[in-house]
């Protein structure tokens, strides 16, 4: 089994400082202003430590690496929102801006690509709980991240403190209670393992997006600014970032899919109900997709769950 990695990757403070006061933040963007470099040092469930530039030069919190994609500014905004470290678009645009040393109107816009580092079950640490950087950082400031062995030397003794700061209260919140940080058998905290934390919002967009090929289940629409990935059982009912709870659909069906005026059934097809010619004395052009089957998922488990469909019909769809 290959030692466990974690990369330590150099932290504007002002993108710290605004995600550190809000409380359970389940997953993050830690952007790049260009899209050009692609990051390949972690696999999915490995550590990610948030080392805050100069003047501080300290180990302020850490993650769990989930995926890197290049993404249109735009879409890492709707996709993170706030999670992107900033209060707005046009603040996350103006900081882009800044450090890009460009600017201009499609700027402003946000179109253009950003490398996203996707960071799930995020902890933030106090500054009277900030950890030593590594003693071997580079002194020249040069340096943007270094991948350490967590088993061994200053990677390790990162890991343990930053470990030990996270157990304090309940702060470590996103994570599977099931699986363990870490394995029992050393003195202090064993080897560190996989976890499985949970998916926030942006993630379990980027997954159904991935999952659907980009198109919409229902029309087969491509264009990114109109899809949306829609939850089954909604979150504030008890609903999972799960791709299985989860339906790629164009902006306005995804918009009467919450609302019950569609669903659809546990054999994957499209259903228009009654009550939207009754209330709305039209929906022509929805009413064209009804028994339409939908595009599934190539992979299986990807697919949504028949139970959770039965559950919209029943409980949401308005018939």
């Amino acid at each position: 089994m290959d030692a466990a990695k974690g990369y330590m990757a150099l932290t504007d403070p002002d993108w710290y400082s605004f995600l550190s006061t809000h409380p359970h933040v389940d997953e993050v963007n830690f952007w790049q202003p260009h899209g050009g470099r692609t990051f390949r040092v972690l696999k999915p469930g490995e550590f990610f430590f948030f080392k805050l530039r100069a003047p501080h030069k300290a180990i302020a919190g850490f993650g769990f690496f989930e995926r890197f994609e290049c993404l249109p500014a735009w879409l890492a905004w709707d996709c993170f929102g706030e999670m992107n470290g900033a209060p707005d678009f046009e603040s996350m645009i103006d900081r882009i801006a800044r450090l890009r040393g460009d600017d201009g109107q499609s700027i402003r816009a946000g179109n253009f690509e950003i490398g996203c580092v996707m960071i799930s079950a995020p902890v933030f640490f106090a500054k009277d709980e900030w950890v030593s950087a590594p003693t071997d950082w580079a002194r020249t400031g040069i340096q943007q991240g270094k991948t350490y062995h967590l088993d061994q030397g200053e990677g390790r003794r990162v890991l343990e403190e930053c470990l030990g700061r996270a157990r304090m209260g309940t702060r470590y919140w996103n994570v599977e209670r099931s699986v363990e940080l870490v394995a029992e058998g050393s003195p202090r905290y064993g080897s560190p393992v996989l976890v499985r934390p949970r998916f926030g919002q942006g993630l379990f967009s980027m997954a159904v997006r991935d999952a659907y090929d980009g198109a919409c289940a229902v029309t087969h629409e491509h264009s990114m600014p109109v899809l949306e990935a829609a939850h089954i059982v909604p979150y504030g009912r008890g609903g999972e970032h799960r791709v299985e709870n989860g339906l790629l659909l164009r902006r306005d069906l995804h918009r009467l899919f919450d609302r019950g005026y569609v669903t659809v059934t546990p054999d994957y097809v499209f259903r228009v109900g009654d009550r939207l010619r009754d209330e709305f004395k039209n929906g022509r052009s929805y009413y064209d997709l009804n028994g339409r089957p939908i595009v599934l998922p190539v992979r299986e488990l990807s697919r949504p769950k028949k139970a959770l469909l039965d559950w919209h019909g029943n409980e949401v769809f308005r018939g």
